[in-house]
């Protein structure tokens, strides 16, 4: 990371199903990659630029990018300076929750804007993150679901029901559960396609129409995607790295940190610290 960047990934306790990250990124490029879940990133410098479904969009000083769960996008600056950011990352069910409760919206809620000019709820998610640094849990938890409610009121709506898939929808499908299973010896692409009943192209194509990336981009995301989930469990970067299929921890550190935005280790000392500080103060509360 260059020595003018910065990046804090952590999660509040008291804020569950949210992921929250503080960055200033200059020459951090953010491959095509995917989250689990919603992406709220309010920027409060610079420019930032990203693919998004076949377009490159921009969001500045005062936007809001808004990405949807499991929708393939990649991230970098637009200018010189870089861009600074703070962002909230809610699961699907939180943002459902909030988008039923102020809105009346039933189902799978969600943004049908990529960014939004919106300085009032950049400031917000800066508040929220500030609230957690303090310690602040109702201003934070507060905050939060009137950021995501004001979002959603702008720019929100229900997402399109699932479409009938055709034949090339369920190879590409059964290419995905097969990379799942295999995902730390995973078969060649020609091997993968055999197997399938179909060949190469085909499968990079059918693959590509229903996840917006090939089949190897897709299996890099979903490796650093477990290997979180290690990190999380305790598990150390090297040996998190093997069990997801990178051949060592630099393999795991190079793509961990152009998907996540911190490396494994940062990743992992900040949720064990917050770990800790809640086990703390849980003992600290008994009577």
């Amino acid at each position: 990371m260059a020595p003018q960047e910065q990046a804090r990934h952590w999660r509040c306790p008291e804020l569950p199903g949210v992921d929250l990250l503080r960055a200033r990124y200059v020459r951090r490029t953010f491959i095509r990659h995917t989250h689990e879940t919603f992406v709220i990133a309010g920027i409060t410098g610079g420019v930032e630029a990203f693919h998004h479904r076949g377009t490159i969009e921009r969001a500045g000083r005062g936007g809001v990018a808004l990405i949807n769960p499991d929708v393939p996008h990649t991230g970098h600056a637009a200018v010189p300076e870089g861009w600074t950011y703070g962002a909230l990352y809610p699961s699907a069910a939180l943002v459902d929750g909030i988008a039923a409760e102020t809105l009346g919206m039933r189902g799978a809620a969600g943004f049908g804007v990529p960014v939004v000019h919106d300085p009032g709820a950049v400031r917000m998610v800066g508040e929220v993150l500030r609230a957690v640094d303090e310690g602040d849990a109702l201003a934070a938890d507060s905050l939060m679901r009137l950021a995501v409610a004001r979002l959603l009121r702008r720019a929100g709506g229900p997402l399109p029901g699932r479409e009938i898939r055709g034949a090339g929808a369920h190879i590409a499908e059964r290419a995905r559960e097969e990379l799942m299973e295999r995902m730390a010896a995973p078969p060649t692409l020609e091997r993968l396609a055999a197997g399938l009943g179909t060949n190469s192209f085909a499968l990079l194509r059918a693959f590509r129409d229903r996840y917006g990336m090939p089949p190897h981009a897709w299996l890099t995301d979903a490796r650093v995607r477990r290997a979180r989930g290690l990190l999380d469990a305790g598990v150390g970067p090297a040996e998190a790295a093997v069990a997801v299929g990178f051949s060592d921890q630099p393999h795991l550190h190079r793509h961990f940190a152009r998907i996540v935005g911190v490396g494994p280790g940062a990743y992992q000392r900040e949720h064990v610290a917050e770990r800790a500080k809640t086990y703390k103060t849980a003992r600290e509360r008994r009577p």
